[in-house]
């Protein structure tokens, strides 16, 4: 068990270009429970990766109200958000699940929508919640790191923010796409003041955006309207000495080679069963940070089949001399996280530093 550096620090120190004792690894603080399995992790050295932001954003002018209920049909909880613009009422329903949210009706339900939708985009406002940021990264501590986040890019908060069911917006694409370009100005506009909120924040790293899926949008498009945003809140991010990545955990062959011109440090919820493996990946990425998923069909595997994955992935990055992360980023069997991720950790430690 190798102590020579803390948790947050071993990750740090990768994200920075540093030489480390071994490849880290990491968890969403939703997936390790607290108890004493994932104690004995910390204790060994996994990073608990813990997400927040440095800023709120608020909506004067529209009345944001939410109702909590049971569905009598099925029993199950449901959260009805409705929101009353200076330009008309929209409304959404949603299930809540374990680490995430079912919609099951968006606002924008038809043309009609859009003032009202314009209305509320517009009314948003950003400031500085520091205070708060600080505070939690100071009290987790060294076996944990607090990331900040960015919002989703601006096309993509269409695409799969909250606001739009997927294949609705297609069509609104292609039939209304000027109001989409107006909702995606709009928010760009707001992503900007994030950037220099984030860029002067108290937090050493943020992700932009992500769940990007290149099948969907294309390269043109990712060239156009994903790219420059990268680069414009990288350029933030630099000048005050944070590092920025984004979450790429769908099948990213179509634009290998584009991320790899991006300006983004490191490469996050990378997963190389369902991308290129990770050899493939650092000849793409050149010296940017793999921070992969764990893959998520290998949770399946026997206990041996875990520690020869994470062999042979930790191998395939000495040989490519590459900066390498560990992460789970992605949701896992309730029964087998504990002695999924104790595997994971073996077989970092069985590589040879």
């Amino acid at each position: 068990m190798s102590t020579k550096y803390t948790p947050r620090e071993r990750v740090m120190r990768v994200l920075r270009g540093e030489p480390v004792d071994k490849v880290p690894f990491t968890s969403y603080e939703c997936f390790a429970r607290p108890c004493t399995a994932e104690r004995v992790l910390r204790e060994r050295g996994m990073c608990v990766v813990w997400r927040t932001s440095s800023y709120k954003i608020t909506r004067p002018g529209v009345d944001i109200r939410t109702i909590h209920y049971t569905d009598p049909a099925s029993g199950e909880p449901r959260v009805r958000t409705e929101y009353h613009t200076p330009e008309g009422l929209l409304t959404s329903l949603s299930r809540p699940a374990p680490n995430t949210t079912w919609a099951l009706e968006y606002p924008f339900k038809s043309p009609d929508d859009y003032k009202a939708l314009k209305a509320l985009f517009r009314s948003a406002r950003v400031e500085p919640a520091y205070e708060a940021a600080a505070a939690l990264e100071r009290d987790l501590g060294e076996d944990y790191l607090v990331r900040d986040g960015l919002p989703l890019e601006p096309l993509q908060g269409l695409i799969s923010g909250p606001y739009f069911d997927p294949a609705v917006f297609g069509i609104e694409w292609m039939d209304h796409r000027d109001e989409i370009l107006e909702l995606y100005e709009i928010s760009a506009r707001l992503n900007e003041q994030c950037y220099e909120l984030v860029a002067n924040g108290p937090l050493q790293f943020s992700n932009y955006g992500g769940n990007v899926v290149p099948q969907i949008i294309g390269q043109k498009v990712f060239r156009e309207m994903y790219m420059p945003h990268y680069a414009a809140a990288a350029d933030a991010l630099h000048a005050k000495g944070k590092l920025i990545g984004s979450h790429f955990d769908a099948d990213n062959t179509p634009v290998m080679a584009d991320l790899a011109a991006t300006k983004l440090d490191y490469i996050e919820a990378y997963d190389p069963m369902c991308s290129p493996d990770v050899g493939e990946a650092f000849a793409a990425f050149g010296d940017k940070v793999l921070w992969i998923n764990w893959p998520s069909a290998a949770h399946l595997l026997p206990m041996e089949g875990a520690r020869e994955k994470t062999r042979d992935m930790v191998r395939q990055a000495k040989a490519a001399n590459g900066r390498f992360i560990i992460g789970i980023t992605e949701d896992v069997p309730p029964d087998r996280w504990q002695a999924v991720f104790a595997a994971i950790m073996d077989g970092t430690e069985e590589v040879e530093s």
